[in-house]
């Protein structure tokens, strides 16, 4: 790939996703798009690209953008977050929501959905705090792709092995086969929509607890800030926001504030 080519390909990335394909980075495009390549019959790469030139942001260019932008994912990633809002964030709400009895929550770039259905097994695990709450947890992601596999709820046996507990494999899980599907109920305790984190968020609502955990690493500074206020837009004075443990604010958006000794955890700045 000569540097017209992966200039083109990145910039066409940063357009219409965000992520930023530095040179280094290059080494995933050949494991990545070759896929794509052989899905449409092509031979390899530079093919590729010659016909995404011409596709005006047409189904290959969708294909490509999807290939370079699924992440990995797993259920209870790094776990403390998770035991965080378990234990803290989840009886600030049920004290703070008392009234209304309800909330909801957004992950962002949700993936193949383990960290959705993450949330929903710990909400389960409490459902008998709220009973006769009305709980709504939204995920999305760019790629229909990768939202259709989360939708499915059907997971190889290397995906349930890491990171969920196997009690919760037991008691959440049938197996399928070769796979294992999360039951129903919680399936239908996620909802699942294409979006592009970079565009208006507003017809999504609003949230009291937003996941939006190793996204922005795949990001430059200037578009860090655009997603950070996107999500501002959609949060209440108390709501809580969960960023990966590599990730930051500080120095990026001034709409959010760390949360004391909770490493990865901010809130909304008001006034």
């Amino acid at each position: 790939m000569n540097p017209s080519e992966f200039d083109f390909i990145s910039t066409l990335l940063k357009n219409r996703s965000g992520l930023v394909l530095t040179p280094e980075k290059s080494y995933l495009l050949e494991s990545r798009l070759m896929p794509v390549a052989r899905k449409h019959g092509m031979k390899g790469l530079e093919e590729l690209i010659q016909a995404v030139r011409g596709d005006k942001g047409g189904a290959l260019t969708v294909d490509v953008t999807e290939a370079m932008t699924t992440n990995e994912s797993f259920f209870f990633r790094d776990a403390k977050p998770f035991d965080m809002f378990r234990d803290l964030i989840l009886p600030q709400l049920i004290q703070s929501r008392a009234v209304q009895k309800s909330f909801r929550i957004f992950c962002a770039a949700a993936s193949s959905g383990q960290e959705p259905y993450s949330i929903a097994m710990i909400l389960k695990e409490a459902a008998a705090r709220l009973q006769g709450w009305r709980i709504e947890i939204v995920g999305t992601d760019i790629s229909t792709e990768i939202l259709a596999k989360a939708k499915s709820g059907l997971y190889s046996q290397f995906e349930v092995q890491r990171g969920l507990p196997i009690q919760m494999l037991v008691k959440y899980f049938e197996k399928k086969d070769e796979q294992w599907q999360i039951s129903q109920d919680l399936r239908d305790m996620v909802t699942y929509k294409e979006y592009n984190l970079l565009t208006d968020l507003k017809p999504l609502g609003k949230f009291d607890v937003v996941f939006c955990r190793n996204v922005l690493i795949y990001f430059d500074r200037e578009t860090k800030g655009v997603v950070l206020s996107n999500i501002a837009d959609l949060m209440p004075a108390d709501g809580t926001l969960f960023l990966g443990g590599a990730e930051t604010v500080l120095g990026i958006s001034d709409r959010f504030k760390p949360v004391p000794e909770q490493r990865g955890v901010y809130g909304v700045v008001t006034g």
